[in-house]
């Protein structure tokens, strides 16, 4: 089911097949794109009418910040227009925050920053710390429908997970990392736009909290300064996604974000001295070459 529903075809899908049936992608809002909002909800009513009925569909399933299609962030009124759409023809609304979810945008939970709510969460990653976890979370009658023991798994409930989870949501509240993300991310948009001044290529900088997206308009651009992009339809954004507790002292500060922020400045044409791209195949890295220089502390604020 997971391999019929992301919308990566490598390294994911590729080699693998053929996949569940009855499970359709819809376009995401797009500025860079020209995909509106209307239009991404005319591609829904379109499936509708050519695949499948309305009347038949279990769920809607997206991330309000996508992942691998590159951090674009739904905007409110898609958000909003959706939750109708699905309230219409009884559909369940699921929210993917896997990714997103504990204080990554500034609050719990992305959806937080919307008005309307989802009917199930899924979560895991940042919810225990790293301790393998997983959770989905969704109103009383829809996680009180199936029979007792009808949800669990082999590792559900592992004690140890369960208490590196209360850890963490300890930590958030008692670090206020929501705030942190904000301050976090602010700061970090801040220098890329800065970067961004610098380097016609950067067409797009996009940000929620602390998950913040650099898109370049050009990926051949982008890999002739030395960059491996792997973020994206295109290849062409570069994801950063901190730990939520990175220092904030200023000296700390200038250290990471010049760390950062060098990946983002013009570099001199390619030379022998710069690491050869992996293969198609290799596990993707993210690197950056020789000449790339960290910015120096009297460019930074």
């Amino acid at each position: 089911m997971t391999l019929a529903m992301t919308g990566k075809v490598a390294p994911y899908k590729r080699d693998f097949g053929p996949m569940l049936a009855s499970v359709w992608h819809a376009p995401y809002p797009c500025r860079l794109t020209g995909i509106s909002v209307d239009a991404a909800l005319a591609s829904l009513q379109e499936i509708f009418s050519q695949a499948i009925t309305p009347q038949d569909v279990a769920a809607i399933v997206l991330k309000p910040v996508q992942g691998e299609g590159g951090f674009h962030i739904a905007p409110p009124e898609f958000m909003s227009r959706l939750r109708a759409l699905a309230d219409q023809y009884g559909i369940l609304l699921i929210a993917d925050e896997v990714q997103s979810g504990f204080a990554r945008t500034g609050k719990l939970f992305a959806m937080d920053h919307y008005a309307v709510r989802p009917d199930l969460i899924t979560m895991a990653k940042s919810l225990a710390g790293g301790m393998p976890l997983s959770a989905l979370s969704g109103r009383a009658a829809i996680m009180d429908a199936p029979g007792l023991g009808g949800l669990g798994g082999t590792y559900a409930g592992n004690p140890l997970s369960i208490a590196a989870a209360h850890a963490v949501l300890d930590v958030i509240d008692e670090e206020q990392l929501c705030a942190r993300a904000e301050r976090l991310g602010a700061q970090l948009v801040e220098h890329l736009e800065r970067a961004r001044q610098q380097n016609p290529a950067i067409s797009e900088i996009r940000a929620l909290g602390s998950i913040v997206a650099v898109e370049f308009s050009d990926a051949a651009v982008a890999m002739a300064q030395g960059l491996l992009l792997t973020c994206g339809p295109l290849g062409n954004v570069i994801r950063f996604l901190y730990p939520g507790r990175s220092p904030t002292r200023s000296s700390d500060r200038r250290s990471i974000f010049s760390t950062l922020c060098c990946v983002a400045r013009p570099q001199p044409a390619p030379d022998a001295r710069r690491p050869v791209p992996p293969e198609r195949g290799t596990p993707p890295v993210l690197f950056w070459p020789r000449a790339a220089r960290p910015l120096d502390a009297q460019e930074i604020p």
